[in-house]
């Protein structure tokens, strides 16, 4: 793994800056407690055990580019100012899994019977997000429901994570019904299908329904670090399904909708638990 993401949340434990989270964009910081990603399925969870950092474009200037919706997702990065090569390091992080999405985009279009540079114009102002990831250690039994992280879909185009293979990891749903545990190797990236591929195939490539599970009760406590980065289209690109994913019958599963009213609903749904939770203490407090 990257060490200046250990260190950075090594450090956070002792300081914790203001939780900074940009709702738009998933960007800043997300504390424990914070979110449950279930309620993006409109699934009623306890908080998920993990904390993380989020950031985009560090291009806050391509928010005059498009219209106020869209512009959300180009919000500005907060940095830390420790550990002091934080920023360089996930920047070029960052520029590097772009290089890495875009060469896989262009093997899907070929798949698709289009240009291979066919995305090209729909990801030059693109909005793609990086979190990192920290599970800590579960020490005690968590909450009935509770997850590290809930049952969900990722929102964009694709995912690709690097995480530490620790028990208590990442879990995929089998069509059968089944979890299966994935076991990402060491310099290796496992890589989700997101909602908005999904729409925009009509369904050849359907969205990865996945979770990151508790560790067994017999488990050593250890912290997980996953690095993730959620691949997005420019904001105002309209995802309507690809004239080579329609079948015979001529039906479109999906209405057309753009990039920022599908990831800002979904995100918008996540981060309701928060407000859910301060209700419930508010109610407790009250008592």
């Amino acid at each position: 793994m990257v060490p200046p993401t250990v260190d950075f949340f090594r450090q956070a434990q002792n300081v914790k800056p203001p939780s900074l989270q940009t709702v738009a964009k998933g960007q800043g910081f997300n504390w424990l407690g914070d979110r449950a990603i279930a309620y993006s399925m409109g699934t009623v969870t306890p908080p998920d055990i993990q904390e993380a950092f989020g950031f985009g474009q560090d291009r806050p200037d391509l928010a005059a580019k498009v219209d106020p919706t869209s512009a959300q997702m180009y919000a500005p990065n907060y940095w830390p100012d420790q550990p002091s090569d934080f920023r360089q390091v996930m920047v070029a992080y960052y520029d590097a899994m772009q290089g890495l999405a875009q060469n896989v985009l262009r093997a899907m279009a070929t798949a698709l019977g289009v240009d291979e540079n066919y995305f090209a114009d729909k990801f030059d102002r693109q909005a793609s997000v990086c979190r990192i990831i920290r599970y800590p250690a579960v020490t005690q039994p968590p909450l009935p429901g509770q997850l590290r992280a809930g049952t969900h879909t990722d929102y964009g185009i694709m995912t690709f994570v690097r995480g530490d293979d620790t028990p208590g990891g990442l879990q995929v749903k089998h069509r059968n019904g089944d979890w299966i545990d994935v076991h990402i190797p060491p310099s290796a990236f496992v890589c989700n299908i997101g909602d908005l591929m999904m729409r925009w195939s009509n369904d050849r490539w359907v969205s990865t329904l996945h979770r990151v599970a508790v560790p067994p009760p017999d488990a050593v406590p250890m912290d997980r670090i996953s690095l993730v980065f959620f691949q997005n289209p420019n904001p105002d690109t309209v995802i309507r399904c690809f004239e080579s994913c329609v079948g015979s019958d001529g039906v479109e599963k999906y209405p057309p909708v753009t990039v920022a009213e599908h990831y800002l609903g979904k995100l918008m749904k996540a981060s309701h638990s928060r407000l859910d939770a301060e209700v419930a203490d508010a109610m407790t407090d009250a008592h």
